[in-house]
């Protein structure tokens, strides 16, 4: 590993893919309310998650993406295994500036939400490969606003509504209008700042595709995307 800087590339932006993806489904479990409407504070780190995954799949392929799903997908499962031994090892009474209550409280996630998450998660990112290489391969490599804003339009029209459904709805936590209006509300919002970064994404293309060019064992491979 790091012998070239394609490497180096793929363990930054993995990094930052799973890092934004593990914090989105610890903090998933909080509602907020913008004016009338309702939606799950998770939300907020899946941009930099859609920018992530689009620029992997520029570089990296379809099977760079879904490989570092399903691994993320574990490193979720694990992160909720572990909140769950913290949950049930007690706190020092007296002494811990946390109690057992506070504790649960915030990170007590149900196992509906859990469940919830990780198929949301599975589920979208596959479409928003499959998705992405569809414009791909039909545009090559002009038109990075289609396959970019293209993908998240579906996929995160799927993972707005699974998730609020599996975790929420189902559970009878929120009635069907809100569940409606609130996978609406987050889908919009996904989508105005998915839109709003396609400025990023051609830059991180741009600053991407010099860095990997100054690399003498990685440039012949760089004029033309790797899929795997």
């Amino acid at each position: 590993m790091f012998k070239t800087r394609k490497e180096i590339v793929f363990v930054v932006l993995a990094g930052i893919f799973i890092t934004n993806a593990v914090v989105a489904e610890l903090i998933g479990g909080k509602l907020i309310q913008i004016g009338p409407f309702v939606m799950s504070i998770g939300i907020l780190p899946w941009p930099i998650v859609f920018l992530t995954t689009d620029l992997i799949n520029e570089y990296f392929g379809e099977k760079g993406v879904k490989k570092l799903s399903f691994i993320t997908a574990c490193l979720i499962a694990y992160a909720f295994l572990i909140l769950f031994m913290a949950i049930v090892v007690p706190a020092a009474k007296g002494i811990s500036p946390v109690n057992d209550e506070q504790f649960q409280a915030v990170f007590g996630q149900s196992m509906w939400i859990i469940v919830g998450s990780l198929i949301a998660f599975i589920i979208s990112q596959l479409i928003d490969v499959w998705i992405f290489w569809f414009f791909k391969n039909r545009t090559g490599e002009g038109k990075i606003w289609l396959r970019t804003t293209g993908s998240t339009v579906i996929s995160q029209l799927f993972d707005s509504f699974i998730v609020l459904g599996i975790a929420f709805w189902l559970p009878g936590k929120i009635d069907f209008d809100t569940f409606i209006s609130s996978g609406l509300t987050g889908y919009i919002f996904k989508l105005s700042v998915a839109i709003l970064l396609t400025p990023l994404i051609y830059l991180g293309h741009h600053l991407i595709k010099k860095y990997l060019e100054q690399d003498p064992t990685t440039e012949d491979k760089t004029k033309t995307t790797e899929k795997q």
